[in-house]
Parts: structure tokens; C-alpha cells; sequence
């Protein structure tokens, strides 16, 4: 599992989606609840970034339509979303957050 440098951990706002590509693939960085979560950038119901909505309580939710996103599992909370989006493994080292794209949880 190759970890590539997706951005600085002091850069992360509160429940404030940062949008970052790693090769290639657009990641949406949130950092909420004491912990820091990636999960594919673009909505599975309509083609927009997930890191333009809102987070609350482990979800990020999606300003078109208002599907919502679980951040640990990237399963949606309700309609009209019906497929997950990809979330990926997250290290942090030092003030590196640290993203994996090559293996999908």
C-alpha cells in the first residue's frame, strides 16, 4: 500500500472538506471528531464534489441533492444516493496527512 503526502494536517479545518488529487483521483480530506477521514471527492448519485458540502456527525453530505456519505465506510445515509463512494486508509505523521489510493476500504 504506497501513502502519498495529500496535504498538511494544519491545514484541515474543522469538519471543513479539503479536495486534493492523488494520482490522478479526486480525494475529498476531512478532518472531524478527533480523527482524519479521505473518501472519493465526487458524489455516486450526480458527478459533483462531495468536499463543496457540509460534515456532520461522520458524514459528508452532498450539496445537490443532499445525500449523505458515511466518512469511515463511504456508504449513503438516505436518497438519492444508493451506492457507496470509496473511502481510503489515512496516516498521519508528524504535520503529513497521508493517503493511500491504491487500496479502497
Amino acid at each position: 500500500m504506497a501513502f502519498v503526502k495529500a496535504c498538511a494536517l494544519s491545514e484541515l479545518e474543522e469538519d471543513t472538506p479539503k479536495r486534493v488529487e492523488l494520482d490522478g483521483t479526486p480525494v475529498s480530506v476531512v478532518r472531524t471528531e478527533g480523527e482524519v477521514f479521505a473518501i472519493y471527492d465526487i458524489c455516486s448519485h450526480a458527478n459533483v464534489s462531495l468536499s463543496e458540502g457540509e460534515v456532520e456527525d461522520c458524514q459528508i453530505e452532498c450539496w445537490l441533492h443532499g445525500s449523505a456519505f458515511d466518512l469511515r465506510t463511504g456508504k449513503p445515509s438516505g436518497l438519492p444516493a444508493t451506492r457507496p463512494v470509496p473511502v481510503y486508509p489515512v496516516k498521519i505523521e508528524g504535520d503529513d496527512v497521508l493517503v493511500s489510493v491504491t487500496q479502497e476500504s
